[in-house]
């Protein structure tokens, strides 16, 4: 079932429950309202009757000017002893006979308790009243009834103008419905009309799978043109969501390409040196081959090759496993971090890595009592990889560490005196496996060190600064939020292993 035949059934509905609710009020409010205005006036009438009826022992006897000046009324008068009756002259004149009572009704009205009915005679309608009869005239408490007497009006004018009541409002409320409803269909139609629109427009659009199109409204800014315009911004952001995953699955494609790459050199490597020793010592469990010096010596430049490629490897999986971790959503634990002494212990470390340059480190004297909301751990992988990258890539001059708070960020300066690079190369030195120039190369490293600290740096709210010039160095300044410290402390002091796979 379409929507605008929902909506057409639904406001006929109501619309036909609302007259039914006004006609049959309407038509009980008229009918309460005449006949309880015409009852009183037939039982004052009938009971100012009753009390001048007189009774000889034998027969009732009734009052003919009192029936004249109530010419309106018909009335007779029926004896309980043997059920005779006695006639009103306007009533003999007519000729109609008023029904015989039940039982049941004889014994209410024997009871003092009068009632009403409504009754027809000769297709006539007419309100009959019924009231014993007593010797005194009187309905008195425990005065014997010797009659009953029963009074009638003739009411058919009320009954057809409530007859003509009932058509006129049935036929009224018909056709109300059947207007409102064909009303209805068509306001529905022109309604939805720009919905069909958008389903139109929406069935084009994936047909042609073409994001770039969007769905033409020009009506008023109603709950359509707000439907439009959502699935309009709808649609724009599905268009950038595809090309953040067309994107996403081309580094994904480059990301597997580049790992197959960077693996399987230590695997050649590893091969062919197991072959080599595989080959060599074979000849000299033959006899072909006599084990010398040269043959130790080869043995031995093997396994070292070996245990150096099995250790690149090593490093490779677990940068591999901290960049799979960022990009299933990984939420490292945080606590409040004392900045000082993390500095400190970062230079301290530092100064045992390998190196050919002057490292330098600041007073840090500026950080003062500020704390970091993150974690220690990750902040020192973050540092020496900057520091690690500082000493690969400077063959002289120095390379240097120092901290200074600038407002609510603190600014951690790596500083070199190294190879530089091209201001064009900076936008993707934090892209896994990129070197920057065919010289890093020649370094060793898994090209992943710089993807894993741009991570850091995000999870902790931060930014990375870089200033670089070819042949004459590179400065990485990291932007982190600091507060002051409450008590709640992380030492940055505290023994904690060195990171592994921090290279570039």
């Amino acid at each position: 079932m379409s929507i605008r035949l929902r909506l057409t059934l639904w406001y006929t509905a109501i619309l036909s429950a609302t007259l039914l609710l006004l006609g049959v009020g309407l038509y009980f409010f008229l009918y309460y309202y005449y006949f309880n205005s015409l009852k009183p006036d037939l039982q004052r009438t009938a009971d100012v009757l009753r009390t001048r009826i007189q009774y000889d022992g034998y027969s009732f006897k009734l009052n003919v000017r009192d029936q004249l000046r109530y010419n309106n009324l018909y009335f007779q008068v029926v004896s309980l002893e043997d059920g005779g009756k006695t006639l009103s002259p306007s009533l003999a004149e007519t000729g109609l006979e008023l029904p015989d009572l039940k039982v049941t009704e004889l014994k209410c009205i024997v009871n003092n308790e009068c009632r009403f009915d409504k009754i027809q005679m000769n297709n006539v309608h007419f309100l009959m009243y019924s009231t014993p009869v007593t010797v005194s005239g009187l309905a008195l408490p425990g005065e014997p009834v010797i009659g009953i007497m029963q009074a009638v009006i003739e009411i058919d004018d009320i009954e057809r103008l409530l007859a003509m009541l009932r058509f006129i409002l049935t036929v009224t409320a018909l056709l109300s419905i059947v207007l409102a409803a064909s009303v209805g269909w068509f306001l529905a139609r022109k309604a939805l009309r720009p919905i069909e629109q958008v389903i139109t427009a929406a069935s084009r659009i994936e047909r042609g799978v073409d994001l770039d199109k969007r769905i033409e409204y020009y009506g008023p800014n109603d709950e359509i043109g707000e439907l439009t315009q959502t699935i309009n911004g709808m649609l724009e952001r599905l268009q950038t969501a595809y090309s953040e995953m067309e994107e996403a699955y081309g580094a994904q494609r480059r990301f597997v390409s580049d790992a197959s790459h960077e693996l399987r050199t230590p695997l050649t490597t590893i091969r062919g040196n197991v072959d080599l020793l595989e080959k060599m010592w074979k000849n000299v469990q033959q006899g072909t081959l006599t084990p010398g010096e040269l043959q130790l010596e080869m043995t031995l430049e093997a396994m070292h090759d070996i245990s150096g490629e099995a250790e690149r490897m090593s490093r490779l999986v677990n940068d591999l496993l901290s960049l799979a971790r960022a990009d299933a959503g990984f939420q490292m634990a945080k606590s409040e971090v004392e900045l000082l002494p993390l500095l400190e212990e970062v230079a301290r470390k530092a100064q045992l890595l390998p190196r050919t340059v002057e490292f330098r480190t600041g007073p840090f004297d500026g950080v003062g009592d500020a704390c970091i909301h993150g974690n220690a751990d990750y902040i020192r992988q973050l540092l020496f990889i900057f520091i690690e990258n500082a000493f690969k890539y400077t063959e002289q001059g120095y390379a240097l560490l120092d901290a200074q708070l600038h407002g609510d960020l603190v600014g951690i300066c790596i500083e070199d005196s190294g190879i530089g690079m091209d201001k064009e190369e900076v936008p993707h030195i934090f892209e896994r496996f990129y070197r920057a120039d065919p010289s890093r190369g020649q370094k060793a490293g898994t090209g992943l060190g710089l993807s894993i600290a741009k991570w850091i740096i995000d999870e902790h709210g931060g930014s990375v600064e870089v200033r670089t010039r070819k042949n004459e160095g590179t400065a990485f300044t990291i932007w982190l939020p600091v507060s002051p410290c409450t008590g709640d402390l992380t030492s940055g002091a505290e023994g904690h292993s060195l990171p592994e796979g921090n290279q570039v």
